[in-house]
């Protein structure tokens, strides 16, 4: 074989390889632009959902102002009736990370590869710990990291302490209205094998009814934080984590609590 056909033949596996890379990329980012379409038709439902509280009169419509807590129910009703796996919405302002949260205690996972409604979707939705449950004092959500900045893939930003500060609210609107939550750590982690010992498993602690559980919890949280926010957080108070892959190891995570704010 001369050397003007290998090269021709390595030009043309060149150029395969390219257009593969290439189809798989525009698949890559036509999901998520797509995806990420779908989950704001589902935000604007909620929006629809509270716009009117009043009832037509005559050829006027009358709007009625709703209180927190009705406009809270409307927009959970909303997706609940859409979707009976709808648990929550979940929410950081000024940043992409806007989206339902799912709860399949069954299956506890059964929305990692699936959308909202429920076709394959390698983005998933996000998804709450199926050992969680209402006062259980720790809402464990899980996202998938993407590389474009959507589902948890603006996450690891809470790595600086800068960007916590512009940050630190949380918002959760689940069946218990909508609630608050303040960023009070962030720190790497990872999935540990089942022979290690001494290791911070933060994804075990779903429930924190007993306030040595609590306690034990808070503290590692504390002692494998990035940086100090400053905020604390007593037994009793209902915490929120959020959980996404991190690749500074082998099964690595990215982790975010925060605490309900009074």
């Amino acid at each position: 074989m001369n050397k003007q056909r290998v090269t021709s033949i390595m030009m043309v596996v060149f150029a395969l390889v390219f257009l593969l890379s290439a189809g798989m990329l525009l698949a890559y980012y036509g999901e998520g632009m797509r995806q990420q379409q779908a989950f704001r038709a589902l935000e604007r439902i909620t929006e629809q959902a509270d716009d009117w509280g009043g009832e037509t009169s005559g050829t006027a419509a009358v709007q009625t102002t709703l209180s927190a807590e009705e406009k809270a129910a409307r927009e959970y009703n909303a997706l609940h009736e859409k979707n009976p796996d709808f648990w929550g919405w979940i929410k950081i302002d000024d940043t992409a990370l806007s989206y339902p949260v799912m709860h399949t205690p069954e299956n506890p996972e059964y929305y990692l590869r699936r959308d909202f409604e429920g076709a394959y979707s390698q983005r998933g939705v996000p998804f709450l710990d199926g050992r969680c449950y209402d006062g259980c004092g720790n809402y464990i959500i899980y996202g998938h990291y993407m590389k474009d900045g959507t589902m948890f893939g603006s996450l690891q930003a809470y790595a600086k302490p800068a960007y916590c500060e512009a940050h630190p609210t949380i918002t959760l609107n689940t069946a218990n209205g909508c609630a608050a939550y303040t960023v009070m750590a962030a720190f790497y982690s990872q999935v540990y094998n089942q022979e290690d010992t001494g290791v911070f498993r933060y994804y075990q602690y779903a429930d924190l009814s007993d306030e040595a559980d609590f306690a034990a919890y808070v503290e590692q949280v504390q002692k494998a934080a990035l940086y100090d926010t400053g905020e604390k957080a007593q037994y009793g108070e209902q915490l929120l984590t959020l959980s996404t892959c991190s690749y500074h190891t082998d099964d690595g995570r990215f982790v975010v609590v925060a605490k309900k704010q009074e």
